[in-house]
């Protein structure tokens, strides 16, 4: 029986800039950075969340063709995937704090259904949404 989800991959253009976007911009922890045959597994965690790692993955060889990879890659740097929804207990100060290490939002804290959005883009192109949940 599945018990939990430890791992997802977040495709990335480059790996090291991916790296210190996510540590040194978001203030996520790295877990794991070694070489297995050629393979860089680099995953990331929030400080509180060490039980869930993001893998750092460039789309190519192994897991993917280069061909693919390229065209995995392409869409990731126009933007055109959603890479999830980090939350926070203040939207609007976690909007300012990003802001002022250069994090690119596509838009600023809005009031939703669900709570207070803001989305951003990552170093390559991803999209996420930053949620402060206001329901019960």
């Amino acid at each position: 029986m599945i018990k939990r989800l430890s791992h997802a991959g977040v495709p990335v253009l480059d790996q090291d800039s991916a790296k210190a976007f996510y540590t040194e911009k978001l203030g996520l922890e790295v877990r794991t950075d070694v070489t297995m045959d050629g393979f860089r597994w680099l995953t990331v965690s929030p400080h509180d969340q060490p039980d869930l790692e993001f893998i750092l993955v460039r789309p190519g060889p192994p897991m993917h063709d280069e061909e693919t990879g390229a065209q995995i890659r392409a869409l990731v740097a126009k933007g055109a995937i959603g890479g999830g929804v980090w939350e926070t207990d203040d939207c609007k100060a976690t909007y300012d704090e990003l802001s002022a290490k250069g994090v690119q939002f596509l838009q600023e804290p809005a009031d939703r259904p669900y709570g207070i959005e803001a989305v951003f883009r990552d170093d390559s192109g991803k999209w996420f949404s930053l949620t402060q949940r206001t329901e019960g």
